[in-house]
């Protein structure tokens, strides 16, 4: 009877990243059980902000478990795409996703410190903390389908490009959503500050975006 040489695979990378943010949902859950059912179904129901809007906002753990879920998800879910669509001829390894998520988090970063900045040199510290609270809000909840367009890329559909549209127009969709509630709150201060509004539309919201899109194109 020969011996028969077994070859064991090194753990998948992807695979820890994807179970690893799922335990800051799981756990959010299990602190914050009420906060997560209202967080949940913000899409369809906005009591999720009118409950939480006024309470530490940012800064508490709930927020910053799903922000940390998100900036994972995030950044794996941009580099499916750019997996995707530069067809790599070399095998990637775990450094381009450090890479994405460094940056990912840089972008981030920069970004809530200029609309703080923002608020703070035309006085509007107060109006800004809660716009920020409500994109973010909407963006973590994004998450859950980033994190499921990761899955089906990861073990079901690999580079798929239908999976990773449809995944964008949900995403859109989502935080289209928390753009027409924010607008909707905010009409009497983006009537008096309509300049500034469109000043902080083109530099903190498309721009980014533009950047972001040509550096994966």
């Amino acid at each position: 009877m020969e011996p028969i040489i077994r070859t064991t695979e090194n753990i998948d990378w992807i695979t820890i990243l994807i179970f690893g943010s799922l335990l800051f949902v799981v756990i959010a859950k299990g602190i914050f059980y009420n906060r997560f059912l209202n967080f949940a179904i913000l899409p369809f129901n906005n009591k999720y902000i009118f409950m939480y809007n006024k309470k530490e906002k940012l800064v508490n753990w709930f927020h910053i478990f799903f922000s940390i879920f998100l900036i994972i998800n995030f950044s794996l879910f941009v580099f499916f795409i750019w997996k995707a669509f530069s067809e790599p001829s070399q095998q990637i390894d775990a450094a381009v996703f450090l890479m994405i998520l460094a940056g990912m988090i840089g972008f981030i970063g920069v970004k809530v410190l200029l609309q703080f900045a923002n608020g703070f040199i035309f006085g509007t510290n107060r109006a800004i903390s809660e716009i920020i609270f409500k994109k973010s809000s909407y963006l973590n909840h994004s998450g859950f389908i980033m994190f499921l367009a990761n899955v089906i890329l990861a073990y079901l559909l690999k580079d798929s490009k239908l999976v990773i549209y449809v995944a964008l127009a949900l995403i859109f969709f989502v935080n289209g959503i928390g753009w027409i509630t924010l607008l909707r709150n905010h009409q009497k201060l983006i009537s008096n500050n309509f300049f500034y509004f469109i000043l902080y539309l083109c530099a903190l919201e498309i721009a980014p975006l533009i950047i972001l899109g040509s550096y994966l194109k």
